[in-house]
């Protein structure tokens, strides 16, 4: 076996997790989990957690108010960056083909300080995004009802508090089926996904009729300054770009074209965490890039249909005109108000599996976290039988339900962007990092060109999160320093790299970084 890079001394903050310990905590019967994923449960993982409602809304914000029919070069942008990232996420996966996505690879890396801010990200990340996307599944919900003619109110009053009952129902489902197995629940989200996926094609095939080249002028129109910002002196509310340049907030042009890609990446989000679930993939080497890289295909064909069928059925300043305008909006003022039914069913089937794919993935970076001993080891437990982290799976679905139902998450909603960017930024950096700290590790998958195109990856996703507001900025650094103090008042003083507790000794067996398996 190839000798692991020395970690730092035991106090040091950027002490690192040999990528040999990480594949022998895999190995311990009780806080290993299962291998039952294969290529077609990770494509459809992939594109069930990003095609959601985002593609009947988020495309059609993006062309109202900053790209107009340019808005396509936003999709095929933020693919682009997006596929960069996952280059560098599928070369980790293929060689440490273990729980914890970005947090496990950085800490193999850049340190455990690091590892923690980036675990602690995407804590934020899927818990802000399992939380908001629930509560829109009720909004949804009562659409459809209305729809249809079913009156049910998705809201009740409690003690003064409105309750909104479908996304407590909704995380509760899917909390019990990922307690109840990951095959199992992928299954069910293979179901979803085909449904979400049929009416998305049936939409674009409609909508294609309804299209007219005339709306297609002009592709980029000129730059304006913005109709919904204030200017300069409106701080919270512009982009960290312009805060730190003074520029004016502005609409369309190339920087709107740009300003639209920041803003369709939301429905991007979720491949990375695809990756968390290395553990549970059936010969991971060959089968997360594919996975991963054919469910990231798919959706973005899906996006940029969409996009060319939206721009084509209106002008862009008539989507402008309207208040939150979204695919809906295009086909009610073709005269096809009959979509909006078939909409809204696509919208609520489309983030069913959204929440389910987050609130896997939440669990698995709670999971890594607490079998290194940042945050409390008793959580990394899983079932003697299923081979799911039942504890931490019922914990984090309480409180996703309970905030969810409770409270208004919506504000929050560009939080679970700048935590996905700054994942990425880390995680390209990373590759670069471990090739020269660990060549002699075998490696299923290699990002081509590097590290030209790990750097450009890093430098694109810095570009889309300056593009967030300040106040997306503020919070996240209020989330960061919380973050701190827990790592020092509790994760520091826990870890078991700190202990020089050696995970691949208390295996007891001799690992292959590359594939996992354990060798007498």
């Amino acid at each position: 076996m190839a000798n692991p890079t020395p970690t730092r001394g035991p106090r040091s903050l950027w002490r690192t997790k040999s990528v040999e310990s990480s594949i022998a905590d895999s190995n311990i019967a009780e806080n290993g989990l299962k291998r039952t994923l294969g290529t077609w449960d990770l494509t459809l993982m992939g594109v069930a957690v990003a095609v959601g409602a985002g593609i009947f809304s988020v495309g059609a914000n993006a062309a109202a108010n900053y790209a107009g029919p340019a808005v396509t070069l936003s999709f095929i942008l933020a693919a682009l960056t997006c596929g960069l990232a996952i280059m560098c996420y599928a070369e980790f996966a293929s060689t440490i083909p273990v729980a914890g996505s970005a947090y496990t690879f950085t800490y193999a890396t850049m340190g455990e300080f690091l590892a923690w801010i980036i675990g602690w990200d995407l804590i934020l990340e899927m818990f802000t995004a399992s939380a908001v996307l629930a509560k829109y599944w009720g909004v949804y919900l009562a659409s459809a009802f209305e729809t249809f003619g079913i009156g049910i109110p998705a809201t009740f009053m409690l003690g003064g508090i409105e309750v909104s009952w479908p996304a407590f129902l909704i995380v509760a489902v899917f909390t019990a089926l990922l307690v109840a197995g990951t095959q199992l629940t992928a299954r069910v989200g293979a179901v979803f996904t085909i449904i979400k996926v049929a009416i998305v094609l049936f939409v674009i095939v409609v909508g294609f009729f309804f299209v007219r080249a005339a709306n297609y002028t002009p592709f980029v129109p000129a730059a304006e300054p913005s109709a919904n910002g204030a200017g300069a002196s409106d701080t919270w509310s512009q982009s960290m770009f312009s805060f730190m340049t003074g520029a004016a907030p502005a609409q369309y042009g190339v920087f709107g074209l740009l300003a639209a890609a920041s803003l369709v990446f939301f429905a991007f989000i979720g491949f990375d965490v695809v990756a968390t679930s290395a553990e549970e993939v059936k010969n991971p080497q060959k089968t997360l890039p594919r996975g991963i890289f054919l469910g990231l295909a798919v959706v973005t064909v899906l996006y940029v249909l969409v996009s060319i069928v939206l721009t084509g059925m209106v002008s862009y300043r008539d989507l402008a005109g309207e208040e939150d305008p979204s695919l809906a909006t295009a086909f009610r003022l073709v005269g096809a108000d009959w979509a909006a039914g078939v909409i809204s069913v696509g919208a609520l089937a489309g983030l069913t599996t959204v929440i389910m794919v987050l609130l896997l993935g939440l669990s698995r970076i709670v999971f890594s976290m607490s079998r290194d001993g940042l945050l409390p080891r008793w959580l990394a437990k899983t079932s003697p039988t299923r081979k799911t982290p039942v504890r931490i799976q019922v914990i984090a679905g309480t409180v996703v339900a309970f905030v969810a139902a409770f409270t208004d998450v919506g504000v929050l909603e560009e939080m679970i962007n700048i935590g996905t960017l700054s994942a990425f930024v880390l995680v390209s950096i990373g590759v670069i990092v471990l090739r020269r700290k660990r060549p002699d590790l075998p490696r299923a998958f290699r990002v081509p060109l590097s590290p030209v195109l790990p750097i450009l990856s890093a430098a694109l996703c810095v570009w889309l999160m300056l593009n967030l507001t300040t106040l997306t900025w503020a919070r996240f650094a209020a989330w960061l320093v919380l973050g701190v103090i827990v790592y020092f008042a509790y994760g520091r003083r826990h870890s078991r790299v700190g202990r020089g507790e050696d995970a691949s000794a208390d295996a007891g067996v001799e690992t292959s970084a590359a594939s996992g398996v354990e060798r007498p």
